[in-house]
C-alpha cells in the first residue's frame, strides 16, 4: 500500500464497453438511513424521550450496542457483490442523533480499520435527528463543508423545524467532488399536504448544485438522501430537475441513478404497505459518459441481501427494522442502503 490514495482495482473486461483487459480504479458512494440511531440520554430541548431507558422504546445501553453492531455489519458489507470491502468510500447517513453516535459507530471493530472520518452539524429538527457524511480518508479528503438550513412554515406561519442539508466538498482520488446529503421532510400528515415542503427541500438542493456549477460547470456533484419521494415525484422531476434517462438529459438536468431501478420495481423501503424508492443518489452530467480518463458513474444498486430482510410473515422481504411500533425486533433499519459505483482508467489523470 502506497501513501497515495488508492481504490479497488477491477478489470475493464467486466465493465463493457470499456476497452478490455485494462485495469481501472473504482469508488463506491453510498447512502443509508440508519433508522433512529440515538444515544440513551435525554437531551434537553429535544424530543428524544422515547429513546431513553425509561421511554416507551426502553432504549437501554444493551439495545444501543446491538443497534451499533447491526449498523456496522450492514455498512461493512455494502458493495460486497461488486467486490468492495470495509464499507463505502463515502457514506451519507440520516436519522442520527449527534456526532457521538457516529463516533461510536466508526470505532466499531467491523469498521475501525476503515478509519471513517465524520462531517456533521447539529440541525434544528425537533426530534434531534441530523444528516452526516462519513468517509474513508484513504479515498477522500475534505476541503470545505457547510450546513444550509431549510426554512419552512406551517399554514399558521409558524416555523417548521426540519433537517438542514449538508454540503461537503473535497478531493476523491485526485479529483474534486461534492456531496449534498439530505433528509427531506416526511409525508407525516399526508403526501399531498406535505408535498410543498419536499418541493422546497428539492429547490434548496438544486440551488446548492447550481452554486457549485456556477464555479465549475463540470463539477461532479452527488445529491443523496432519504428524499421521502419517489424518482417520479415532482420534487425530483420539477424542482431538482432529475431525469431518469442519462442519454436524453436536457440542459440543466441531472441524472437520477435510482430511476431505472424504480422502473424495475426495486425499492429501498415500504411505506404504507407499498414498495418505494425514497433513498436516491442523483449526479451531475459530468459523471456520465464513457470517457474514463476521469471518474464516471458505472451502475447503481439497492443493497438488499437476505440478512437485511424480514424472513417471513406478512412483511417478508421488507427491511428488517429495529422496532415495530415500540416492539424491539433487533433488526437493522426500515430502509435498505443504496449505492453507486464510479470508475476511471488507472492511467487517468491524478
Amino acid at each position: 500500500m502506497t501513501a497515495r490514495i488508492t481504490c479497488l482495482l477491477i478489470l475493464f473486461c467486466s465493465l463493457q464497453p470499456v476497452k478490455a483487459q485494462q485495469p481501472v480504479r473504482a469508488g463506491l458512494i453510498a447512502f443509508y438511513n440508519l433508522e433512529n440511531l440515538f444515544d440513551t440520554l435525554d437531551t434537553p430541548g429535544v424530543l428524544d424521550e422515547e429513546f431513553t431507558p425509561e421511554g416507551p422504546n426502553k432504549w437501554t445501553g444493551a439495545r444501543y450496542m446491538e443497534k451499533l453492531d447491526n449498523m456496522a455489519l450492514a455498512i461493512s458489507r455494502i458493495g460486497e457483490e461488486d467486490g468492495w470491502s470495509g464499507g463505502p468510500a463515502v457514506l451519507g447517513v440520516s436519522e442520527i442523533e449527534n456526532r457521538s453516535v457516529l463516533e461510536d459507530l466508526a470505532a466499531h471493530p467491523l469498521l475501525r480499520e476503515s478509519n471513517y472520518q465524520i462531517v456533521h452539524y447539529d440541525s434544528p429538527d425537533r426530534r434531534g435527528v441530523d444528516v452526516a457524511l462519513m468517509y474513508r480518508p484513504r479515498f477522500f479528503r475534505v476541503t470545505a463543508s457547510a450546513s444550509p438550513s431549510l426554512p419552512l412554515t406551517n399554514d399558521e406561519g409558524e416555523p417548521v423545524y426540519t433537517r438542514d442539508q449538508l454540503v461537503v466538498s473535497g478531493v476523491f482520488d485526485g479529483e474534486p467532488m461534492h456531496f449534498i446529503v439530505g433528509h427531506w421532510p416526511s409525508r407525516s400528515g399526508g403526501e399531498l399536504a406535505t408535498r410543498p415542503r419536499r418541493n422546497a427541500a428539492a429547490a434548496l438542493s438544486r440551488r446548492l448544485v447550481d452554486s457549485l456549477l456556477a464555479i465549475d460547470s463540470n463539477a461532479k456533484v452527488f445529491v443523496m438522501g432519504d428524499l421521502n419521494d419517489d424518482p417520479v415525484d415532482e420534487s425530483l422531476r420539477k424542482y431538482l430537475r432529475a431525469s431518469g434517462d442519462p442519454d436524453r438529459l436536457k440542459e440543466g438536468e441531472m441524472f437520477n441513478t435510482m430511476y431505472p431501478l424504480f422502473r424495475r420495481g426495486i425499492g429501498s423501503l415500504n411505506y404504507r404497505d407499498g414498495m418505494n424508492l425514497f433513498d436516491q443518489i442523483v449526479v451531475t452530467p459530468s459523471l456520465l459518459g464513457i470517457d474514463y480518463s476521469t471518474y464516471k458513474f458505472r451502475h447503481a444498486r439497492v443493497f438488499n441481501p437476505p440478512f437485511l430482510m424480514q424472513k417471513d410473515g406478512q412483511y417478508k422481504g421488507y427491511p428488517l427494522r429495529s422496532f415495530v411500533g415500540t416492539v424491539w425486533q433487533g433488526g437493522y433499519s426500515d430502509h435498505f442502503p443504496v449505492y453507486v459505483v464510479i470508475v476511471r482508467s488507472s492511467t487517468g489523470a491524478n
